[in-house]
């Protein structure tokens, strides 16, 4: 009766980097070149992915799959950032909010499971390559790529289902420059103890399955490596994978970093640091620590250069 009573908020407030409000032009002057730099550089690899022949054997159909999924998952975070610092309303109903999550979560999903997906591509290459093209086939890796999308938004859904069912009365402040989970549940007036052990449940299920097989893939891949002979050869074969582990890297270090802290006032400023590489700046750098470390990129970028150039 008493939840009855208080008045349910249909809004949030979302602070973002409130705290460096002298900062806003620059800011955003920073944020709108990185979102036309991610934009330029994972839609130029799509294009390389479909227009190039060179490009359509599995390890480009996975790349061209993360691509796109960096141009959606940063257009979900970025546009709103970036109206924070020009609008003086930071206020975001709450079924965009949870529409907002939603994505967010679907796409950080999908991302660990192609990761995944491409890390155990490049094990059956290195490790395996006389069986590469029976077990790589186009029919698999497709199901493989569908298989990500399908995990990662199948899990998001059941979330944000479940954050549905919340009620919110109190504080609607998020310290935070997007809506997350543990931010939103913590403004809830309802009891969140079922919806945070279903978040903690399907994370786990969701990603750290991924996360292990990308961990064995390359350990198998590391002990390959360092059984080859030739000096030659076995930097080639590092070269091929080394690209995919920087961003591997990037990518859980950043995630883990944020969702293992502990949520307290002294973290939040650095939980949002963390935030920016994983939602923002792995966006960005993805297409270029893939191409510039990758010669036939490289080749299908200059190609595709140079016919544009001859056309006009």
């Amino acid at each position: 009766m008493e939840m009855k009573n208080q008045t349910r908020i249909l809004e949030f407030i979302l602070l973002g980097f409130e705290d460096l409000h002298y900062l806003k032009i620059p800011l955003f002057l920073l944020f709108f070149f990185i979102y036309i730099l991610t934009l330029a550089g994972n839609l130029l690899i799509i294009i390389l992915v479909v227009t190039d022949q060179h490009l359509h054997i599995p390890m480009y159909l996975f790349l061209g799959n993360l691509s796109c999924l960096e141009v959606c998952s940063s257009s979900t975070i970025l546009p709103k950032v970036l109206a924070s610092f020009l609008l003086t309303n930071k206020a975001i109903l709450i079924r965009d909010c949870m529409l907002q999550y939603f994505f967010f979560c679907g796409f950080t999903g999908t991302e660990c499971y192609l990761l995944s997906v491409m890390s155990y591509d490049r094990y059956i290459a290195i490790c395996k390559p006389l069986h590469y093209a029976t077990i790589m086939n186009n029919r698999f890796c497709r199901n493989m790529a569908f298989g990500s999308w399908l995990n990662g938004f199948l899990a998001s859904a059941i979330v944000v289902l479940c954050m549905l069912q919340l009620i919110f009365c109190g504080p609607n402040e998020i310290n935070h420059f997007f809506c997350d989970s543990p931010p939103v549940l913590k403004l809830s007036c309802s009891d969140t103890h079922v919806v945070s052990m279903v978040i903690f449940l399907l994370s786990s299920a969701f990603t750290f399955p991924p996360f292990i097989l990308t961990l064995i893939s390359y350990v198998c891949i590391i002990l390959t490596i360092l059984r080859i002979s030739s000096e030659a050869r076995r930097q080639k074969a590092f070269s091929t994978c080394s690209s995919h582990l920087l961003v591997v890297t990037i990518f859980y270090g950043t995630l883990m970093s944020v969702y293992v802290l502990p949520e307290t006032n002294k973290v939040i400023n650095l939980k949002k640091v963390l935030s920016l590489f994983y939602t923002i700046l792995t966006p960005m750098v993805n297409p270029f620590i893939y191409s510039l470390r990758n010669q036939e990129v490289k080749m299908a970028a200059r190609k595709l250069f140079h016919k544009c150039w001859t056309k006009s």
